[in-house]
């Protein structure tokens, strides 16, 4: 359990928590959504102990092991699959120990410690720790590189790899996705189902987000406020909690107009004095309820150019890569006004290769490239944010592409893309990804270009940004080829899929279900071909696996009477906090207090603390069932 109770949390100056609750469970998995800088990062350090409260409590369940996927590499002398298997804690201490036994020559000692290794499945870790790798598109191949060898993508891959490693009760994943591919992304969503702890999960891929979580945190405005159900549900819901906010503010404006009236009116009247100091000690009692926006800050467009050629470009029996690798052959493909093509493939399979070969980057190896008289190309790739000048200001950089641009139509321009005031004339090296992001974007718009080509536009922008992002695109005239592992983006951006994958480009007749399936059946397919040794190892790896659900199932069954009785505990908790809820929203209500609802306020006030009460009785009954069920678990599990 996590249970956060008006709890503050600063960071310098600025203010992330204000007396802020929540309640997490054992096995919820929740995403946590809110608009970059603030705060979600920061929660996590506080799980993690990292930052400490400055008013209220942090309560964690004691003995709970935590994994978080880590942002930097740090023992990067190590193999691959070392480092992911140093993920495991226990399995490390339990080698160490076995190695010191045998060094001292203690066969009894090692018996023991052999008999502790597997009972936390130590012989099989590295198959699954092979397993993992796999999923997030390692191949054999890199299991005994070194860690300084792969790129800062692939790092955090790995640290990913190394937090799913880990035996853990509570997992912490900030944007797991941010550096995946689609394929990877699709693998982890499948994992992450099936993980049988407490997911805490930030994420801005709302498809991501449906699929893996069941309840979702919204940090606003310094509050934590929990949903139940999906990102989809949750956008429901806050619309819905929206308007009812919306309209209790408007009935208090009335209320605040008309005491003021009656104050202004009467304040000087001997005879009305006493009154109207009532009025005004009410006034200052009230707590002002705050009008509802759900406003976004970002509203840009992609304004395709005045003039047009038809084809836009074109590759004629075009074989490209790099002069020692031909990565793609024989590939023929037009580009009209209109074109939504989107790129589906394993990882690489040469999706950006493509991408480099249509804008010029990559020289072609055979055939031909065409281009339109009035083709002009906005590109996106992370290597783009690398290439923006860290000195200068958004306003510099578009000022340097159109000199003869106002500020002030350069300033308006940049507030669509949320750069107000003082951000616009700030430096780049001052701002997070998503804001280089933003800006990379703003140039790409500003230049009106009639072919976007986007490699993973998406990473580090969040949820309103995206939203804008698939809005502008929607509305582009112009022809788009896009990659990306955001299958919202995907679905609402694109009509056409093409699919790179065994060094050709084909058409692919079929939705995202559709490539899933394909993913499955080809990874069916490769299995099928491995060696005879492969496939004797993959089978001790499935045997060994079918052993441990057996004796999973086993345990579950001693444990499943208790588990129900804690489930029903948990059911009642979320019914009576429900009820809670119901009864101090009337309580807000101010007619609540009037002469003629006297009646009903003393009831409202009795359901109250008769909740109150109970919330209390069944939260000590839950603790005590729990921390029964954590000692039946360890003596299972227990050497």
């Amino acid at each position: 359990m996590i249970q956060l109770t008006e709890l503050s949390l600063h960071r310098g100056t600025q203010f992330l928590l204000e007396q802020a609750n929540l309640t997490i469970y054992p096995g919820w998995k929740v995403g946590i959504i809110g608009a970059n800088g603030v705060g979600k990062s920061s929660l996590f350090k506080l799980l993690l102990g990292e930052l400490h409260p400055d008013a209220g409590e942090c309560f964690l369940q004691t003995n709970m092991t935590i994994a978080h996927m880590a942002q930097e590499v740090t023992a990067i002398d190590r193999s691959v699959l070392d480092y992911v298997l140093d993920g495991d804690p226990q399995l490390r201490q339990i080698e160490a120990a076995i190695a010191a036994a045998e060094a001292a020559n203690q066969p009894e000692k090692l018996g023991e410690l052999h008999a502790a290794l597997d009972s936390i499945n130590g012989y099989s870790a590295p198959a699954r720790a092979e397993q993992l790798l796999a999923g997030l598109g390692f191949k054999q191949s890199d299991m005994q590189r070194e860690v300084k060898a792969l790129s800062g993508g692939w790092r955090i891959r790995l640290n990913l790899a190394q937090a799913l490693m880990c035996r853990s009760d509570v997992l912490l994943l900030d944007e797991p996705t941010n550096h995946l591919d689609l394929d990877a992304t699709l693998w982890l969503e499948q994992w992450l189902k099936t993980y049988p702890g407490t997911l805490l999960l930030i994420s801005h891929d709302r498809d991501f987000l449906d699929e893996v979580v069941t309840h979702i945190t919204h940090m606003h405005q310094q509050k934590l406020t929990i949903y139940k159900g999906q990102y989809s549900a949750f956008e429901r819901a806050r619309a819905e909690r929206l308007a009812q906010q919306q309209a209790q503010f408007e009935k208090q404006q009335v209320r605040i107009a008309e005491i003021e009236g009656f104050v202004r009116r009467f304040k000087a009247k001997a005879s009305k004095a006493k009154q109207a100091q009532s009025r005004i000690k009410e006034l200052e009692r009230m707590e002002r309820i705050a009008a509802a926006h759900v406003d976004s800050p970002f509203s840009f467009h992609f304004h395709s150019s005045d003039k047009v050629s038809n084809p836009l470009l074109s590759l004629r029996h075009v074989n490209c890569g790099y002069a020692d690798k031909a990565i793609l052959a024989d590939i023929s493909l037009t580009l009209t006004p209109g074109s939504r093509i989107g790129l589906l493939g394993p990882n690489g399979a040469g999706k950006s290769t493509l991408i480099k070969t249509l804008m010029g980057d990559l020289p072609l190896l055979e055939g031909e490239r065409y281009c339109g008289e009035h083709l002009r190309i906005g590109y996106f790739a992370q290597h783009q944010l690398e290439a923006l000048d860290l000195e200068a200001s958004p306003l510099l950089h578009i000022m340097r592409i159109s000199p003869q641009a106002s500020d002030q139509e350069v300033r308006n321009y940049l507030g669509s893309f949320g750069f107000f005031g003082d951000d616009a004339l700030a430096p780049v090296k001052r701002f997070s990804g998503g804001e280089k992001a933003r800006v990379a974007l703003a140039l790409i718009a500003w230049q009106k270009p009639n072919l976007l080509l986007l490699d993973e536009p998406t990473n580090h922008l969040d949820l309103e940004v995206r939203h804008a992002l698939t809005v502008a695109m929607q509305e582009f005239e112009g022809a788009v080829i896009l990659v990306s592992h955001d299958r919202h983006l995907l679905r609402n951006t694109v009509d056409q899929f093409l699919l790179v994958a065994n060094g050709t480009v084909s058409d692919f007749n079929g939705d995202l279900d559709d490539y899933q399936q394909w993913l499955s059946d080809q990874r069916k397919s490769e299995q099928q071909a491995e060696s005879p040794t492969e496939r004797e190892s993959r089978s001790l790896s499935a045997a060994e696996r079918k052993e441990q659900k057996r004796e999973a199932a086993e345990q579950r069954k001693k444990l499943s009477p208790l588990k129900k009785s804690i489930e029903k505990l948990e059911n009642q908790l979320a019914k009576h906090q429900q009820q809670l809820n119901e009864a101090e929203l009337l309580l807000a209500d101010n007619s609540l207090y009037e002469a003629a609802n006297k009646d009903k306020l003393k009831q409202v006030l009795s359901t109250q603390a008769e909740l109150n009460q109970q919330i209390e009785a069944i939260e000590m009954e839950w603790m005590e069932q729990l921390e029964q069920l954590e000692s039946l678990e360890a003596a299972l599990v227990a050497p």
